[in-house]
């Protein structure tokens, strides 16, 4: 690759740039402002980049690498991230390479041989790795045309996925200060954003904030009722045949979740930490490869997975934050494409993330914020408006409703809850603040169980006060005042309620409490309609051409042990079977296909394209 000289200007850079994106990732243009950050990497300067999952991150550190001197240097958290990297590259006609343990002694030698010897377009290695004094007298010996450090809100002690390895690369800057450098991340509040500035030295940086909308996201949080039936049920009715990430809080859920949806004929595997590697590795690698595979996991799994297809991500167990949410859900349509974020939510989800913040063994300073951050999550949650700008919000972004989530394709109903909050908050108290959600409903619909008159609670004013109201309905009504505050659980008495100080003016009728109705939805919802609509947007003739079109690719990928969205994206494909282009120049023209591929697979597509 032919570098254009340090002392160039962005102005200077800019035909080069949009050269390579053309020539080598097969990209038409740049997005928004990734032509800013590319020019100005590449003129030297250093760099904060703030952009979501699938707004093209990662094009921000390979182009300015290949237009200067040297070796691009990529701080990587994950193994797979690395290898799915660097096989993706390779498939554009670039030396990549990567460091870590996967590599025996002999193959290590060899990378390194190459990147000594300027032989590498991008080195890929794990923080633990780059900070070691041999790693760092390695980089010494090379020429670095920059650092990029991926993932960088694990930098953060407060974030939602802190990686302790990640303090000591503030050393790039001491030990090369003349390399630029750019960090890039995902998910940042403003907070975030300020440690990883402190703690990377980047005090200089410019920092480049796009928009955190994922647009071909729909969001939807149900009401958790029955919650396997109802997450079949989003799989069979929304994205039948289409692969998805399930995850779970437990990883006894993950193996009983899995084994579940397998018996109901679902394609699905489970992944989690405990699990034997070999399998987990299998498990991963059929993910990457399978066009229609569920994967049922923790949230350790998709950190490192650059899979573009994925079309939802479901949550069983309610996240920790609005970041971790956002970095979970960010999984899903990378390719841009339609995709479905979609989380059941209940009394039991609050109980549970509160209760493992307040056994932490973190200081009280950080149970505070986990417990901010909670709240703001359950604010998203029990939302009437609309869920992205409420999501966009918290980012400090402002939004308008956008017409693509559950509540403003179905807009829920809200009802004045203050004689029902009242009736809850007075048969807490009036039973010893020591009961569960359970028993509460027993006393207020006036049931007369074993143990309601074991505690003679069928004597007290409350007993039977709540009859109005459905099982259902009283469940709504204690999980939205946990989710308010005006009651917690206290898990040192077997989780039994108890009222808060707040709700003292509620009770005295000071207080009127608003709360959205709960409803229990059996059919396929008007949200779920216009997802599996926008999902099989193709003509009849289109359609047949893309199954072949993606059976090709497996094949292919198959060949070459690679997964296979490392050939061609869906995206790709999908504007293939809608162009259906038949020439070598036309197929230039389309997304994705850069000259190394066109060079590869140009005449293999034409055939298929051409196939009656």
């Amino acid at each position: 690759m032919v570098s254009v000289p340090r002392a160039a200007s962005p102005d200077d850079l800019l035909p080069r740039a949009e050269e390579i994106l053309h020539d080598v990732f097969g990209h038409p243009r740049f997005r928004g402002e990734q032509v800013q950050i590319v020019t100005h990497v590449a003129a030297g300067g250093d760099a904060l980049v703030l952009m979501p999952t699938g707004g093209g991150k990662s094009l921000c550190y390979q182009v300015p690498s290949l237009l200067r001197e040297g070796v691009g240097v990529v701080v990587s958290p994950l193994i797979a991230l690395m290898q799915d990297q660097v096989a993706a590259l390779r498939q554009l006609g670039l030396n990549a390479a990567y460091l870590n343990s996967t590599l025996d002694a002999r193959s290590a030698r060899e990378v390194e041989r190459a990147f000594v010897d300027g032989d590498l377009d991008l080195l890929y290695v794990a923080p633990e790795r780059l900070t070691t004094p041999a790693c760092l007298d390695l980089l010494s010996r090379g020429r670095i045309a920059l650092f990029a450090i991926d993932e960088a809100h694990c930098v953060s002690q407060w974030g939602h996925d802190f990686r302790p390895e990640y303090l000591q690369l503030s050393v790039l800057h001491e030990r090369f200060p003349q390399v630029p450098r750019i960090a890039l991340t995902a998910t940042a509040d403003p907070q975030t954003r300020d440690e990883i500035i402190r703690r990377l030295a980047l005090d200089e940086a410019r920092v480049f904030v796009s928009s955190f909308d994922r647009p071909n996201i729909r969001y939807a949080i149900v009401d958790k009722a029955e919650p396997r039936a109802q997450l079949l049920r989003f799989i069979r009715d929304e994205h039948p045949g289409q692969a998805g990430i399930v995850y779970c809080l437990s990883r006894r859920k993950v193996e009983e979740t899995a084994a579940w949806l397998a018996e109901q004929g679902i394609d699905a595997l489970p992944y989690h930490a405990g699990m034997d590697a070999s399998v987990r590795a299998e498990h991963q690698a059929r993910f990457q490869r399978d066009d229609a595979l569920v994967m049922v996991a923790t949230i350790a799994f998709g950190m490192g997975i650059d899979k573009p297809d994925v079309r939802f991500v479901a949550h069983l167990d309610l996240p920790r934050s609005i970041e971790g949410y956002y970095q979970e859900t960010g999984r899903a349509g990378r390719d841009g494409q339609p995709a479905s974020a979609w989380m059941t939510y209940g009394l039991a989800d609050v109980v549970q993330q509160r209760r493992l913040i307040d056994t932490s063994e973190a200081d009280d300073a950080h149970k505070r914020l986990s417990t901010a951050k909670l709240d703001a999550l359950l604010g998203l949650c029990e939302t009437v408006g609309c869920r992205r700008v409420r999501l966009l919000d918290y980012f400090g972004e402002a939004g308008k409703p956008c017409g693509n989530c559950d509540n403003c394709l179905e807009p829920p109903e809200t009802w004045d809850a203050t004689d029902a909050a009242r009736k809850a908050l007075s048969c807490i108290y009036r039973t010893g603040q020591r009961f569960g959600v359970g028993y509460l409903i027993d006393v207020l619909r006036g049931r007369e169980s074993d143990r309601v008159r074991a505690w003679q609670h069928d004597k007290l004013s409350v007993f039977g006060v709540g009859a109005d109201l459905d099982d259902n309905a009283w469940r709504g009504v204690f999980r939205q005042l946990v989710a308010l505050g005006f009651v917690w659980v206290d898990h040192e008495n077997h989780g039994g309620l108890r009222l808060d100080e707040s709700a003292r003016p509620v009770l005295r009728g000071e207080v009127e409490v608003q709360m959205r109705r709960t409803v229990k939805r059996g059919k396929l919802s008007r949200a779920g309609r216009a997802a599996a609509q926008a999902a099989a947007p193709l003509t009849a003739a289109a359609s047949d051409l893309l199954a072949r079109l993606k059976a090709w690719r497996l094949g292919v990928a198959k060949e070459q042990s690679v997964p296979a969205y490392v050939i061609l994206h869906d995206s790709t494909l999908t504007e293939l079977a809608q162009r259906r282009p038949q020439s070598i120049e036309v197929l230039h023209d389309v997304p994705g296909i850069g000259a190394s591929k066109l060079q590869r697979y140009g005449d293999a597509l034409l055939e298929v394209i051409r196939r009656d």
